[in-house]
């Protein structure tokens, strides 16, 4: 291991440390065990559905973006073995998906453009929801509401200016061309392949059937993820505003989880919800259980679905998250952060 990985590794626990000590130094653990031991089965099992849900959505999402390159279900496995890598050190499940999607036979390109473009919506899609949220909070400042709305819809009407240049490539490009004589600092960044990758991956979407239906997936996944805070919410009884609680909490771990100094998000994930708790007036001590609670499924949900997915494909720990994909991680880690990370 390279003294960079290594520091990045240490600093990896120390903010996961860091992270739960700050939210527990002032809740005895005795209070969250007591939390958690009241878990209703039941809504647990709905939430554990939730998140398998949410997986298979996504698949069937990033099927339409490789342009039905690969079978649905292989999709789904790919999608799974992500989000496994993803909890592990160097978030090497990105890199994972674009190694298993060329033994496939997708080209590396297209399968990067396409997790580029998969990305994008999210954003998109993380920002709507916040904005939605905010502008509903009784308490929210009127100023707050009209920047989080104006937010909104700033991102909405950006994304379609990429999907208006997706059609009309070369205008797109020209316009860049302009930009870069203006501001020639940006020379030196690599803005033309980057924006060219860009375009072929949002070309899927300027089909409008595909389009559609990758709106479609992508409502039903974010939809997914909902249901399982919720249910996790009703797991262990907690009675709050629910309209706020769980899409804020959605929202705040999908910020928490895109970081990428943590292991497994594991500190920031329940940082993340003892937040959302504070909004709505939940105890610290329940905000713990139910972050707790719902990271702990996550993590055992694609750690199964991921070794399922692993077995399915015929692949490998060794050949998913391997020598190749190391040396791919460095470059994944610099798009997705261009890409501004995963949600």
């Amino acid at each position: 291991m390279s003294a960079r990985r290594l520091i990045f590794f240490v600093a990896s626990i120390a903010v996961s440390l860091g992270s739960l000590a700050l939210i527990l130094r002032t809740v005895p653990f005795e209070d969250v065990l007591n939390s958690l031991s009241k878990t209703d089965p039941v809504y647990l099992l709905l939430a554990i559905f939730a998140i398998a849900l949410s997986l298979l959505t996504r698949g069937v999402r990033w099927w339409f973006l490789l342009n039905r390159r690969i079978s649905v279900l292989e999709s789904f496995h790919m999608i799974n073995v992500m989000f496994l890598g993803n909890q592990l050190p160097f978030r090497l499940g990105e890199v994972a998906r674009g190694v298993l999607a060329t033994r496939r036979g997708v080209p590396l390109v297209t399968s990067g453009t396409s997790i580029v473009v998969e990305r994008l919506i999210d954003v998109l899609m993380l920002v709507l929801l916040i904005a939605a949220t905010v502008s509903r909070m009784p308490d929210a400042p009127a100023d707050l509401t009209d920047q989080a709305s104006l937010l909104g819809l700033l991102a909405l009407v950006g994304f379609l200016i990429l999907l208006i240049f997706a059609y009309a490539p070369a205008s797109a490009h020209r316009l860049l061309d302009k930009l870069l004589r203006a501001v020639k600092p940006l020379q030196r960044l690599p803005m033309k392949s980057m924006l060219g990758q860009l375009l072929d991956g949002l070309q899927p979407l300027t089909d409008i059937r595909t389009l559609l239906w990758t709106a479609l997936w992508t409502l039903l996944a974010w939809t997914a993820a909902l249901a399982a805070l919720y249910f996790s919410h009703r797991a262990l009884g907690i009675e709050v505003n629910y309209s706020i609680s769980v899409p804020l909490g959605i929202a705040l771990t999908a910020i928490s989880i895109a970081m990428p100094i943590s292991i497994a998000a594991l500190g920031p994930f329940e940082f993340a919800i003892v937040v959302t708790g504070r909004f709505v007036g939940m105890s610290d001590a329940e905000a713990i259980a139910l972050g707790f609670l719902l990271h702990g499924i996550n993590v055992i949900s694609y750690a199964a679905w991921g070794t399922i997915g692993l077995l399915a494909l015929g692949a490998s720990p060794a050949i998913a998250f391997g020598a190749n994909s190391e040396r791919s991680t460095e470059g994944a880690q610099d798009r997705e952060r261009n890409s501004c990370t995963s949600v």
